[in-house]
C-alpha cells in the first residue's frame, strides 16, 4: 500500500475509487466498506484509496476550544490503522493534516480541491452519517449532486450490523473502556492490538524483583509509546507478544501513565504500553529487543492502573499481576497460540 502525507506528490494515483473517514480501529464495518471499495476500484480499473485525517478532527476542535474532554478516546495508533488498511487490500492511503485551513474549507471547495483535483476521484463511497466541510455543512445530497454534474459516481453504505448491533468506533471504544476485550475483538474481527518500536525507559523493571545475583533479571519490560494522550483502553492486561520469535509470547502489560513512578521518568507524561514477557527469549539478552517492532495483543483485563505506596509495594503488585496472567493463560479460556486466538475472536458471536 502506498502512503502519502497530503496529495501533492508525484507518485499519487491520477484516478481512484475513494472512501473518506477516520477509520479508528478499522473495525468490521470499516472492513465491509473497504471490501466494497476494492471491488468498485477493480471494476473501474483504478486504485482504491482511503482519505483519512491526522489529527482526528474532534481532536483538533477539542484543542482549538481548550476542551480536551471533547476529544474521543483513540482506539489505535496511526501505525496500526495503516497496517490494517493495508491488510484490507487498500492500494493507497492519503493522510491529510486536519488544521485550521481544512476546518474552514467549504464543502464545495473540499469536493473541488481535494476529491477531484487532488485525488482524481472517479467513485466516492461514504457512510450513512457522513458530513464534511466547514460547520459539517456538506452531506450526501451535495456530494451526489456534484458527482452527477462532474462525472464521478457516489455511493452510500448503511451501518454495518451484527445481530442488530451497529458496529462502530464508538462501540469499540465503549467495550475497551469497560475492559471487555472479548466484545472489542468481536467488533474488530480480530484481537485488539497495539504495535510499535520498543523504546528505552528507566530500566527500573529489571531491578524490581531481581534475583540476588544482581543480573537484572526482574520484571524486564518492552516499552511501546501510544502516540495519543487518551487511549480507549487502560489498565493491566494479560497479553500475547508477536515479533520476538516464531511463536507469540505470553505476558502481562500496563497501558497508561504509570502513576507509581515520578514525573521525571524518561517517558514521563507519555502513555506507554509496558509489557513483561512471562517467558523472556534467552537469545535476546537484556538489550536485544530495543528498536524491534512488536505487536501486543490485549486479551484479558486484570484490573485498572493502581498507585502503589513505594517500590516494594509495586514489586508485590507486579508479581501478583504476573501470577494472575499465568492463571489466565492456564485457563480453558486463554488462546494457546496465535491461530487459535484469531479463530476464537473472528467468529460471529455478537
Amino acid at each position: 500500500m502506498k502512503i502519502f502525507r497530503g496529495f501533492h506528490h508525484p507518485g499519487i494515483a491520477r484516478a481512484c475509487a475513494l472512501t473518506i473517514g477516520n477509520f479508528d480501529g478499522v473495525h468490521r464495518g470499516h472492513q465491509a466498506m473497504l471490501a466494497l471499495l476494492n471491488s468498485e476500484a477493480a471494476h473501474r480499473g483504478v486504485e482504491s484509496c482511503v482519505l483519512t485525517f491526522e489529527p482526528h478532527p474532534r481532536d483538533y476542535f477539542a484543542g482549538a476550544l481548550h476542551k480536551p474532554e471533547l476529544a474521543p478516546a483513540r482506539i489505535g495508533t496511526l501505525r496500526d490503522k495503516l497496517t490494517e488498511l493495508a491488510r484490507c487490500g487498500v492500494q493507497q492511503t492519503v493522510v491529510l493534516p486536519f488544521d485550521a485551513r481544512l476546518a474552514a474549507q467549504s464543502p464545495q471547495a473540499f469536493i473541488d480541491e481535494v476529491l477531484m483535483k487532488g485525488l482524481g476521484a472517479r467513485y466516492v463511497l461514504v457512510g450513512d452519517d457522513f458530513r464534511f466541510g466547514a460547520q459539517r455543512a456538506g452531506d450526501y445530497a451535495l456530494l451526489d449532486a456534484t458527482g452527477q454534474a462532474s462525472g464521478f459516481d457516489v455511493a452510500r453504505m448503511n451501518s454495518y450490523e451484527v445481530h442488530g448491533l451497529r458496529v462502530s468506533s464508538s462501540a469499540v471504544r465503549q467495550a475497551l473502556g469497560q475492559g471487555d476485550l472479548e466484545a472489542a475483538a468481536r467488533l474488530l474481527g480480530r484481537p485488539y492490538t497495539i504495535s510499535g518500536h520498543v523504546v528505552h525507559g528507566r530500566k527500573l523493571g529489571r531491578e524490581l524483583g531481581a534475583s540476588a545475583s544482581g543480573a537484572g533479571d526482574g520484571f524486564r519490560t518492552l516499552n511501546l509509546r501510544f502516540a495519543h494522550w487518551k487511549p480507549a483502553a487502560s489498565g493491566i492486561f494479560a497479553v500475547q507478544v508477536h515479533g520476538l520469535g516464531d511463536v507469540p509470547l505470553p505476558g502481562v502489560a500496563n497501558l497508561g501513565v504509570r502513576p507509581s513512578l515520578d514525573p521525571d521518568d524518561v517517558n514521563g507524561g507519555r502513555v506507554l504500553l509496558e509489557t513483561h514477557c512471562l517467558q523472556w527469549p534467552a537469545d535476546l539478552g537484556a538489550e536485544g529487543a530495543y528498536g524491534k517492532i512488536v505487536r501486543v495483543e490485549l486479551l484479558h483485563k486484570l484490573h485498572d492502573e493502581l498507585k502503589y505506596d513505594g517500590l516494594d509495594a509495586l514489586t508485590t503488585g507486579i508479581a501478583k499481576d504476573c501470577a494472575d496472567a499465568r492463571a489466565y493463560f492456564a485457563s480453558a479460556h486463554a488462546p494457546t497460540n496465535h491461530t487459535e486466538t484469531r479463530r476464537q475472536t473472528t467468529r460471529d458471536r455478537i
